[in-house]
């Protein structure tokens, strides 16, 4: 885990460009879809945008899917909330997290986090994050499931209320699913 370093002074419009422009951070979640094989790839496209930093949350199922060795930036998950606190002065990870992330994107959500964060459960890395997320900042979210799951009528419900938090959906695709079905 790397240490976290204040954050650089912005550089106030007008002035010269002969100052480095300020890097966009985005902070990635990734949850225990199966869709979350595609993490590396995220990344990987993430990256190619100039000025863009990234660092990602995992939940511990995710991490079923990808190879963590495929992760060029900095992956945090639960046990570095714990191993970064040890007394009352230490920083709180998913506090640093937050106060460094300019946007969040939460791809793949799976069913069961999407629950979660739609109740206000915070009992991982993950969902702590996006429990005290500033929300003057974007939270982008990519629902990933089976379409049985996806056509539960709970899903819609709390969908809708991550929305009514004022955090945006990014829509699912239809097409053919690992299990072999074709759906959403």
């Amino acid at each position: 885990m790397e240490p976290f370093s204040p954050p650089e002074p912005e550089v106030p419009a007008g002035r010269s460009s002969s100052v480095p422009q300020k890097n966009h951070r985005v902070l990635v979640g990734v949850t225990g879809s199966v869709a979350a094989l595609k993490l590396p790839l995220l990344i990987a496209e993430l990256l190619k945008i100039t000025g863009v930093e990234v660092k990602v949350v995992t939940t511990e199922r995710a991490k079923h899917f990808y190879n963590a060795q495929e992760i060029p930036v900095p992956l945090y998950s639960d046990e570095d909330e714990w191993q970064l606190w040890k007394g009352r002065s230490d920083p709180v990870l998913h506090i640093e997290l937050r106060r460094w992330a300019d946007l969040m994107v939460v791809a793949p959500l799976d069913a069961n986090t999407l629950a979660k964060l739609a109740n206000g459960i915070c009992d991982n890395l993950l969902t702590c994050v996006i429990r005290a997320w500033d929300l003057s900042k974007p939270l982008l979210f990519c629902p990933a499931m089976n379409t049985a799951m996806w056509e539960h009528p709970i899903t819609a419900q709390q969908v809708e209320q991550l929305k009514g938090f004022g955090y945006t959906e990014i829509p699912c695709v239809v097409k053919k699913l690992v299990c072999g079905d074709e759906g959403q």
